[in-house]
């Protein structure tokens, strides 16, 4: 019988160079990014969270070492696909806290190799044999997602623009805090 499950990887690394400070521990509503983010991901069958051992994030669920030199979320994908017990997975980084899991699952039933949204390869949906082509972008230092995606099959789906609120800098932080009050 074929694997029907679905793995959420919650990318939780990254440099925050324009953010200032971990992501993954600025807070919304009361809680942080990376709690709001991981319960996103609470309809999945299994949750891995990805990023850097070193960061030492205080955060109430376990962080799996991406293992790699390079801060990018390509590196976090990869890592996240190697462990994923189920070949589907929808992707969900820690900055894009207004995500629902409603827009993941339509990620997940349309995803051929990879399934991503208008604006770009996260948040997303990708299967394991998606991997070893991510993996040689990653060796050879190539690490935009969307240019390793784009020999694979890649389907688009059209979600709601006010979902993808991405959060790069404290004044996005802000913003955000002002629209959910």
């Amino acid at each position: 019988m074929a694997d029907r499950g679905l793995t959420g990887i919650l990318l939780v690394g990254g440099a925050s160079t324009r953010f200032g400070s971990a992501k993954a521990t600025a807070r919304l509503r009361g809680r942080t990014l990376g709690e709001l983010t991981w319960e996103t991901l609470a309809f999945c069958d299994e949750r891995i969270a990805v990023g850097k051992a070193s960061d030492e994030l205080e955060l109430p669920f376990p962080v799996l070492d991406d293992e790699s030199d390079v801060r990018a979320p390509l590196a976090g994908l990869v890592a996240g696909l190697r462990a994923a017990r189920h070949q589907l997975c929808v992707v969900l980084p820690v900055d894009a806290p207004l995500v629902t899991p409603g827009a993941l699952q339509r990620l997940a039933e349309a995803c051929a190799d990879a399934a991503v949204p208008q604006t770009g390869p996260l948040p997303g949906a990708y299967r394991k044999n998606a991997l070893p082509v991510l993996e040689r972008a990653l060796a050879a230092g190539r690490l935009s997602i969307r240019a390793a995606i784009a020999p694979l099959s890649v389907r688009r789906v059209e979600l709601d623009d006010a979902l993808l609120a991405n959060v790069n800098t404290p004044d996005d932080l802000r913003r955000l805090h002002v629209s959910a009050d």
